[in-house]
């Protein structure tokens, strides 16, 4: 084992809280979730559910966040596993730490994305949903050399087992069935937006199986919201780890 810091970077409703709780399992891993949160609400003023709650349990300054990113675990395991939204990344926000992490990108097809977000909140746009960011930010780690690894959420659905087995493998991790499945309920390591975001999350003990059919967005602002996230995701998608 190589690896001791990993940030995976998705927009809302990817799969990034069940990753969470995957790498939780390992006895190894300390994981932290959303950790720049705080610092996006207070900085873009943005109206989130929960907002003050957020702002007051969280630091707030982005370069304090930073740092703390760039270092090792605040505990003794070895590894540390940082869950990060890429929208909270304002272009005002350091991002010469990602250098010192392990970078991996999580993606999902917009469509699944819209249908479950604008049910949590209403009237989404671009920005909510991190596709552009994401691009953004996974162009400053091929700038900086590294080629991280792209896991496509509808692909890794279709076979959890064999895709954790690989991530793992292509980030210097050893494999542990452990990250299959988790408990039930809410976790002591949950940002204290959980409440209003993680219920699905929360009755699950395992990934969830294959996606059906794309969801019908039919609402034309959605669709057409969708229609602006594809080229984003399908740059992303292309570059996406695939099982053998």
């Amino acid at each position: 084992m190589c690896v001791s810091k990993i940030a995976m970077w998705s927009g809302p409703r990817y799969l990034s809280t069940a990753m969470l709780y995957a790498f939780a399992q390992r006895p190894d891993c300390h994981v932290v979730d959303e950790p720049f949160y705080g610092a996006y609400l207070q900085a873009s003023g943005a109206d989130h559910p929960l907002r003050d709650q957020i702002i007051a349990a969280m630091e707030t300054d982005a370069e304090i966040v930073a740092a703390q990113c760039s270092e090792a675990a605040p505990t003794e395991k070895p590894v540390f596993y940082q869950k990060h939204m890429t929208h909270h990344m304002l272009p005002s926000f350091p991002l010469g730490w990602l250098s010192d992490v392990t970078n991996v990108f999580l993606i999902r097809h917009p469509a699944r994305v819209i249908a479950s977000y604008s049910a949590k909140r209403d009237q989404p746009n671009l920005g909510d949903l991190g596709y552009v960011q994401q691009v953004q930010i996974y162009d400053r780690c091929l700038a900086n050399g590294q080629d991280p690894v792209v896991i496509d959420a509808d692909l890794f659905r279709d076979n959890p087992l064999e895709y954790i087995k690989k991530m793992c493998s292509k980030i210097g991790l050893d494999f542990t069935e452990k990250m299959l499945t988790w408990p039930r309920g809410a976790k002591p390591y949950d940002g204290v937006w959980a409440k209003h975001w993680y219920g699905a999350v929360h009755e699950s003990t395992g990934f969830a199986g294959p996606d059906g059919p794309l969801p019908n967005l039919a609402d034309q602002d959605l669709q057409r919201l969708a229609n602006r996230a594809m080229p984003f995701y399908t740059r992303m998608r292309d570059r996406a780890l695939v099982i053998d």
